[in-house]
């Protein structure tokens, strides 16, 4: 493995980071200073994390409206996206975005997309950019299983299968679409599906940074030299409803209970100390960062100021 200590314990850093804005933010929404819907990744940090880790900083990203965490993991400032769920000027949409806009050019981020499966042919479509501009730059997208079985789905892995985009198609396969049980929705498993365009398809355990960072690595370094698209199903599981006031009828306690012993903000520090040689001393150093960047990303955001209603034409196009 090329990652180092001080890696995986960057690793550990970003997904605690990503849990506790989340869990933060969560609280906004439900005191109602965050206004629309919200939906949280919380159970899902390993799968933006240990791919996002494969990724240089001028690579291209795309995520869903459940992307917080994949901004977050790319570099968009945490006091920035915090800003903008509150509304602020300082936002890193300048408040006009909300949960489900993230966007941040200056570190790759092509923005989250609220529609699904809208983020695919956006990427696929700034890795022909670095193709026709000539650099080795790749993009990655982020999607649910449910986005498969859109149409513009199908048409994005043609062409990119045809034209060998340098594009990392990564699912992340939570096992519900909304509230509908994938069982309920695919018939045949999703890595077959997609290798049947001729794209390079792998299945990944979410829960395991470490493995999904390992074949997005890979991914990436395909897509590099000119070999094409990959497509990577990692199977993931979130640990609150579809958006907070989801009351999770469709999916059984039980189910929830024996994904939350698998919880990687629990196992992952685990895993660190029996295997890799950190010492607990490292990871409570890195907790209380951690606890010290959240204060501080929530005093910013509650500070600043709003956008004046002069502003609202701003930075509008059509």
């Amino acid at each position: 493995m090329a990652l180092t200590q001080t890696d995986l314990l960057h690793m550990y850093r970003t997904m605690l980071l990503i849990r506790h804005f989340e869990e933060k933010a969560t609280e906004f929404f439900l005191n109602g200073q965050i206004r629309g819907s919200f939906h949280p990744c919380i159970g899902q940090e390993g799968t933006a994390v240990g791919a996002v880790a494969a990724l240089r900083r001028d690579d291209y990203l795309t995520c869903t409206y459940r992307g917080h965490g994949h901004a977050i993991a790319k570099g968009l400032d945490p006091r920035e996206a915090m800003a903008e769920l509150l509304g602020k000027r300082t936002g890193c949409s300048k408040g006009k975005g909300g949960s489900m806009h993230f966007t941040d050019p200056s570190v790759g981020l092509l923005g989250e997309n609220a529609i699904v499966g809208a983020g695919a042919p956006i990427a696929a479509g700034a890795a022909l950019t670095a193709r026709l501009d000539g650099t080795d730059r790749v993009a990655m997208t982020f999607f649910g299983e449910g986005a498969t079985n859109q149409g513009v789905m199908a048409e994005t892995f043609n062409l990119a299968a045809v034209w060998k985009l340098p594009v990392i198609f990564f699912c992340e396969n939570n096992l519900y679409s909304e509230m509908t049980p994938i069982r309920d929705a695919i018939a045949a498993p999703l890595a077959d599906r997609v290798a049947a365009y001729g794209i390079a398809a792998v299945t990944v355990d979410g829960y395991d940074p470490l493995a999904v960072y390992e074949v997005a690595k890979e991914a990436v370094g395909r897509a590099r030299i000119g070999a094409g698209p990959t497509f990577i199903e990692a199977m993931t599981y979130r640990l609150v409803g579809h958006m907070i006031g989801d009351n999770e009828v469709y999916r059984t306690k039980a189910e929830v209970a024996e994904w939350r012993e698998r919880d990687m903000i629990v196992t992952f520090p685990q895993r660190l100390v029996a295997e890799f040689g950190v010492i607990p001393e490292q990871i409570a150093a890195v907790e209380a960062d951690v606890a010290r960047e959240i204060t501080e990303i929530v005093r910013f955001a509650e500070e600043s100021p709003w956008p004046e209603p002069s502003e609202v034409a701003e930075d509008v196009w059509a």
